[in-house]
């Protein structure tokens, strides 16, 4: 049959095979490992007909499976009829070059049909950008593998290029130039919302974070009663979303949704996407959004943060979210959860069970970020006054010859600002400083211009 056909990575439509190659080590089981890579497959549009799986220490070089387990392998896409073999594992080039060369038929790996997916789910200008800049990155080292026109072209006069050129260099040149235009593109989107960020930086913010089909857009719409997408498709949300929502006593605070993370995620992709995710990053909380009624809740867990942490977010300021509690079985499970992280609260966002003790929770958490403090500054410093009209309670003002003092209560997070602008900051211990138990608790007016639907 000789090489497949790669002229494009569409996976949508055929029938294929699931397999994996599972570290000894790894703390999935031979039924579940495949449980992922099944639902990364059937988003993309793969039927699956097939599933294969070997525990090994680590992947064969050549091939990824041994040799036994590739002579099975081939039986199975036979007996199947399998059109493509989606692999749990990245592969490299060449073990995909050999694995297509044995089994003569187009071999997928992990990233690449999470690329694929990607690609599918992308919208907006800046997130199509982002795929294709992953895309190109990925396949910069497949090229080999991908495409049958590399044969030597010869040099010559006004050609321009060098004697003996192969094709493959040519197109890595290319994409490099693509790349670097990509780039630029990107940089320019991101700049201009660091400057959307900033103006969101003046109030109170929350980010949903979590494993891509936790519930995140649900719980969502459920808060902000708002009209976002709801699917119950992996990657289903690429681009941050921010609505307004009002939270009891307290306020409005701006809620955004983000793209959601799986396990062993493209290192391209979270290089592309980590200006997508900037939102998450300067959020007052995050709140860590976990679909309590899957079996690899606990390793779903410590993905995200492995994910956060590879992109530079803290997650000191984290508050765990056990969704869809209404499909526990057992609802002991959920005891054993929350006995591993003391700090969660367990929900269903599409019943609307624990809701009231998700908000009373998140009011707690962002009045313990406020602080009570006495602000003294000059009486003829007008941007920090209006700063403090603005951003703060004030409590008590008084001038004491050409300056006044401001007893105020505001988010911790802006002391820094405050102690660059000439003033002196006596802060007061509160036992009960929680912004809820603060009726007359009255963040600044949220504007329209810093919401939108994509961020």
């Amino acid at each position: 049959m000789g090489n497949p056909k790669r002229e494009e990575l569409k996976v949508e439509a055929k029938r294929g095979v699931i397999a994996c190659v599972l570290p000894t080590d790894s703390s999935l089981t031979l039924e579940n490992a495949l449980d992922e890579i099944r639902g990364i497959s059937e988003t993309a549009g793969v039927e699956v007909v097939g599933e294969l799986v070997q525990r090994r220490a680590k992947p064969q070089p050549a091939t990824c499976l041994g040799s036994g387990k590739v002579e099975e392998l081939k039986q199975l896409v036979k007996a199947t009829d399998a059109e493509i073999v989606v692999f749990d594992n990245n592969l490299t080039p060449a073990q995909g070059r050999n694995l297509e060369e044995e089994l003569e038929t187009i071999i997928v790996d992990r990233s690449e049909v999470i690329l694929d997916i990607f690609a599918t789910h992308a919208r907006t200008y800046e997130s199509k950008l982002q795929v294709e800049l992953a895309q190109l990155l990925y396949f910069r080292t497949r090229l080999k593998r991908l495409w049958t026109h590399l044969e030597r072209i010869q040099g010559g006069i006004g050609t321009g290029r060098g004697p003996g050129e192969k094709q493959i260099e040519t197109d890595r040149r290319l994409i490099d130039i693509r790349v670097a235009e990509l780039r630029k593109k990107l940089s320019t989107i991101e700049k201009r919302r660091e400057r959307t960020v900033n103006l969101r930086r003046n109030h109170t913010t929350v980010s949903l974070v979590g494993y891509t089909n936790a519930g995140k857009s649900t719980l969502m719409r459920r808060l902000t009663e708002s009209d976002v997408l709801v699917a119950d498709q992996l990657f289903a949300t690429l681009e941050t979303r921010t609505r307004k929502w009002h939270l009891p006593g307290w306020g409005d605070v701006l809620l955004s949704d983000t793209v959601g993370f799986v396990r062993d995620l493209p290192h391209h992709l979270v290089a592309s996407f980590r200006s997508t995710l900037e939102e998450a990053r300067h959020a007052d909380l995050l709140l860590h959004v976990v679909d309590a009624s899957h079996p690899e809740a606990r390793q779903q867990v410590e993905t995200v943060y492995e994910v956060l942490g590879d992109i530079g977010i803290e997650t000191s300021n984290v508050l765990l979210v056990l969704n869809k509690i209404d499909r526990v079985e057992d609802r002991t499970w959920i005891d054993v959860l929350r006995a591993k992280h003391e700090d969660c609260v367990s929900i269903s966002a599409a019943s609307g069970e624990g809701i009231d003790r998700l908000v009373e929770a998140v009011l707690t958490r962002l009045g313990d970020s406020i602080v009570e403090a006495e602000v003294e500054i000059s009486a003829g410093n007008g941007k920090i006054i209006s700063w403090l009209n603005d951003h703060a309670e004030i409590s008590n003002t008084e001038y004491v010859d050409s300056r006044v003092k401001y007893r105020c209560r505001f988010p911790s997070k802006f002391l820094s600002h405050l102690e660059q602008h000439d003033s002196e900051i006596t802060i007061f211990n509160s036992e009960n400083n929680t912004g809820h138990n603060h009726p007359d608790h009255i963040p600044p007016e949220i504007p329209e211009s810093v919401i939108s639907s994509n961020g």
